[in-house]
């Protein structure tokens, strides 16, 4: 499709202007499609991912019918959560920046119904409204639809899984039979096709599927990890990543408040969002998430409809999401605005093959990734401490300490300034602690699992059960999966091990790194002091040995042979 720019859609120019103060220049593909068809009054059905422009696609097209002189309600249009309706508020406000005398109200359960009944009185012409709340000033009569000319359902397929669809039948039953009537949502479920065609006429269908459901600027990641390490490994990743916001979602509002503790706990700024929350309860920590105050926001799939922080870098799926459709409207809260955002998905046992089947549904690739270990962490916090070192010896004077430490060093005589300074490094990171996570091996790809990890396969049932890729606590062989049931495993002996300071993600790399296998088809690795031994599939055995003479692994030279008998 072409590329369709503001100033050829024939806007009122205070619309275009508040549209060129927010940086837009060229209309999202959904945009340039329903905008169009709504000026001219007719009704439509969009159907369009999150993140695509719909609030503006609806928005334009309403203020361009609504009467600034006419201080009676003209336009309804309702969503499924007050974070939503609150946002579409703000973004119409932006939208009608130039529009004097336009006043667009957002009106939702949990908030004084007194002080929206004075905003309704002052003359609003637009209201934002959740269904239940729309209804509720509709018996009030405090809300009066003989002017309304235009209703809007957004999110139409949401507020249907929400359980509103007699509410918003009862809406329009209720509403003038002269107006236009407009739908925006990401799937066209039966019960919303029943809607169109009792309540509109003659819709025109604008559908805009993108060939990946996802933003494309979202780099999908996933980890395979046992329940009990959740909450390391997403502290792990955000050591690693240092995501200026996130968002992690959870299934339900118990685990959310137990991450927010357990997040609080290790000293980030974490706070949560759910249903259970008071509506001044939302706002604030909503208010504190976009100051940034609050770094991490954990909320369950409903309470986080309508986030819009551009800012957002970095998305937890702390639990997999029941529902498809759910993946990606949660890694739509990052990505936006054109910024490159990252997914990271949890996965524990068998719900590796939901994923999989979220992947076939986006269209797109969730890349595996192995658990970062305790050494990536201490790496990665010693580099960041250095460089704020770095910047204090540049940017000041330190005279006075260095004679301090040289003073000391010569009283003591049993250490030197690089003492000192390791001594000073290790106090500013902290105590470390023994790993307890293996982090050896990468999850599975996706792709593969038919593969190589149905159900009933052998190394399927190893993985799922044990989550720590075929060895036990104490780095030996699992005996449940001895030689005997590894016909198809060949045994290497590789002649370095834990005192030359290799881990198992070494061995892992430099096996597949040299012969080109895939690391998935790379079976257990049982590390001791000295020497390692690694299974591999027999039929690339040999292979593997050509591509591993003269190899180097972390700078010591390696020789590998096959093993043979007990121990080797």
């Amino acid at each position: 499709m072409e590329t369709v720019r503001f100033d050829e859609l024939q806007l009122d120019e205070r619309i275009l202007r508040a549209v060129t103060d927010m940086g837009f220049e060229a209309a999202s593909p959904i945009q340039a499609q329903a905008i169009p068809v709504q000026m001219e009054g007719r009704d439509i059905v969009g159907q369009a991912q999150t993140g695509t422009g719909k609030t503006a696609a609806f928005g334009i097209p309403l203020l361009q019918k609504v009467d600034p002189k006419n201080k009676k309600l003209q336009a309804i249009a309702l969503c499924p959560t007050r974070e939503l309706a609150i946002q579409v508020a703000d973004e119409i406000r932006r939208l009608a920046k130039y529009m004097h005398g336009i006043k667009v109200l957002p009106i939702y359960g949990g908030q004084d119904i007194v002080r929206q009944i004075r905003g309704l009185k002052d003359g609003t012409q637009i209201v934002i409204g959740t269904p239940g709340r729309v209804m509720d000033h509709m018996r009030r009569k405090t809300i009066r639809c003989d002017h309304v000319h235009t209703v809007i359902m957004d999110e139409a397929d949401e507020m249907l899984n929400m359980g509103f669809l007699e509410d918003m039948e009862t809406i329009l039953s209720q509403l003038p039979e002269e107006r236009q009537t407009v739908m925006f949502s990401a799937t066209m479920p039966q019960e919303i096709q029943d809607i169109a065609r009792r309540f509109q006429k003659e819709p025109v269908i604008v559908k805009v599927v993108k060939k990946e459901l996802t933003v494309p600027k979202v780099t999908q990641y996933y980890y395979e990890v046992r329940p009990k390490t959740k909450v390391e490994v997403m502290c792990r990743l955000l050591d690693m990543y240092a995501p200026k916001l996130s968002v992690a979602f959870c299934n339900t509002k118990k685990q959310v408040d137990e991450l927010v503790q357990e997040l609080q706990g290790r000293g980030y700024f974490a706070e949560g969002l759910h249903g259970d929350l008071k509506q001044i309860q939302r706002d604030r920590v909503m208010g504190s998430f976009r100051s940034g105050t609050t770094e991490i926001l954990v909320a369950t799939d409903v309470a986080a409809r309508g986030i819009d922080v551009d800012d957002v870098e970095a998305v937890f799926n702390y639990d997999i999401p029941q529902d498809d459709e759910y993946y990606v409207h949660r890694i739509g809260r990052t990505g936006r605005a054109g910024r490159e955002g990252i997914a990271f998905s949890f996965v524990v046992g068998k719900e590796v093959y939901k994923l999989r089947d979220i992947q076939r549904y986006c269209k797109t690739k969730i890349i595996p990734q192995a658990i970062p270990s305790l050494d990536d962490i201490t790496a990665i916090k010693a580099e960041k401490i250095m460089e704020q070192v770095m910047e204090l010896i540049n940017d000041t004077d330190l005279t006075k300490m260095v004679n301090l430490i040289e003073k000391k060093v010569l009283e003591e005589e049993e250490c030197t300034t690089l003492d000192v300074a390791a001594a000073l490094l290790k106090m500013a990171m902290g105590e470390e602690n023994e790993d307890i996570i293996d982090c050896s091996r990468p999850a599975r790809s996706l792709d593969d699992l038919d593969r190589y990890g149905r159900d009933g396969g052998r190394r399927g049932r190893r993985d799922s059960r044990e989550g720590r890729g075929g060895r036990d606590a104490r780095g030996g062989r699992d005996r449940g999966y001895g030689r005997e049931e590894r016909e198809d495993m060949a045994r290497l002996f590789i002649n370095v091990g834990k005192s030359q300071n290799i881990r198992p993600g070494d061995i892992l790399g430099a096996v597949a790194g040299e012969s080109g296998i895939s690391g998935k088809l790379v079976g257990s690795i049982d590390m001791y002091d000295n020497y390692t031994f690694v299974e591999v599939p027999r039929e690339y055995a040999e292979a593997v040995l050509r591509a591993m003479k003269d190899v180097k692994i972390k700078g010591k030279n390696v020789h590998v042979e096959k093993a043979n008998g007990k121990g080797r």
